[in-house]
């Protein structure tokens, strides 16, 4: 293996502010910039040369999926003496565009997320030719080694969409309602793909404009009074398990509500038993492995999976007889 190139000096703050300003001129997009770390001199300790290193995530304005994401890779930077930079555009060609940003800023790696994979290639491609190190996370896992990436850090979303369907099966359902919020995000298809293919009963799919919390929870209410059949509802994140509870109850249906993915809200519906389990992915574990990962390769040259395996960080069920293991860290907003 060819030792890693090492890193760029940083560029200084007059950069960074006219990237936070471009940033703030594209919708939905937000950026920001966190540095911390001791000196050190070898693998294992932060170096005495500060790497730069961008997340660039598809996450939407004000979901706290991603603050969990964002909290592991800001604790990876702190413990590896990194600057990073966070930012975020749910639309795929705004995403792209922060990553060609990141390329211009000359940083040392760059962690993507690939919920619509074809319209990110072009821009790793081009951190790729300008010799950027780049790393996947969260989505797009059966497209990350073709579109060139070194590591991938996320749950298999298809593994996991057929663990609920058996889980279904488990609890007795008959009709599950699978409520997909953005429409063509490759991680969101492939769980309700998973429960679809394993679930035993029927699997109905309903999309949603996830970025308006109230035009979501008016779909839902009308489709469960729509179909009394439907027992199950199973959403994509905490915050739509939440507001399929209300819906449930607006709506007097007997459905019961299940989720993927967890906040400390969350964590305390499951106790309280108004939502009967989610599926952890760990984003804190996702955003913390992929900025150390980057960290280890520029110093080190590791590759975790060798290159040709992902790193998983779930699935795991989190149900009421589990959910106090979890919750004092869900409280400190960590899981």
């Amino acid at each position: 293996m060819n030792t890693p190139p090492p890193p760029h000096a940083s560029p200084g703050l007059a950069r960074l502010a006219a990237l936070a300003v471009a940033c703030l001129l594209v919708t939905g997009c937000s950026l920001s910039v966190g540095s911390s770390g001791s000196d050190a001199g070898a693998a294992g300790k932060a170096g005495t040369t500060r790497m730069k290193v961008a997340l660039v995530t598809h996450g939407g304005r004000g979901d706290a999926f991603w603050d969990l994401v964002r909290k592991g890779a800001e604790a990876a930077a702190a413990k590896d003496g990194v600057d990073l930079t966070y930012a975020n555009d749910s639309d795929p060609a705004g995403q792209a565009e922060l990553v060609r940003d990141a390329v211009r800023d000359k940083v040392d790696g760059i962690a993507v997320t690939l919920a619509k994979p074809e319209a990110m290639r072009g821009a790793v491609a081009g951190a790729k030719a300008a010799g950027i190190p780049v790393v996947g996370l969260n989505s797009g896992i059966d497209a990350w080694q073709s579109a060139g990436l070194l590591e991938y850090f996320g749950q298999d979303e298809s593994v996991a969409g057929r663990a609920v369907g058996d889980k279904l099966d488990d609890l007795k359902a008959r009709h599950a309602l699978c409520v997909i919020h953005e429409r063509g995000n490759v991680a969101l298809e492939a769980r309700c793909a998973g429960v679809k293919k394993a679930f035993g009963g029927q699997t109905e799919m309903l999309y949603v404009e996830g970025t308006d919390t109230d035009a979501v929870n008016t779909a839902l209410t009308a489709k469960l009074r729509q179909d009394t059949s439907i027992d199950e509802v199973v959403t994509m994140g905490a915050q739509f398990a939440l507001g399929a509870v209300a819906s449930v109850k607006e709506a007097g249906s007997r459905a019961q509500v299940a989720t993927f993915d967890l906040n400390k809200d969350l964590v305390k519906a499951v106790r309280n038993g108004t939502v009967q389990f989610a599926v952890d992915q760990q984003p804190y574990l996702q955003g913390y492995l992929a900025v150390d990962s980057l960290w280890l390769y520029r110093t080190n040259g590791n590759i975790s999976g060798g290159g040709v395996a992902p790193v998983l960080t779930g699935p795991a069920f989190v149900t009421r007889t589990n959910v106090a293991a979890v919750a004092r860290f869900a409280a400190a907003g960590t899981r």
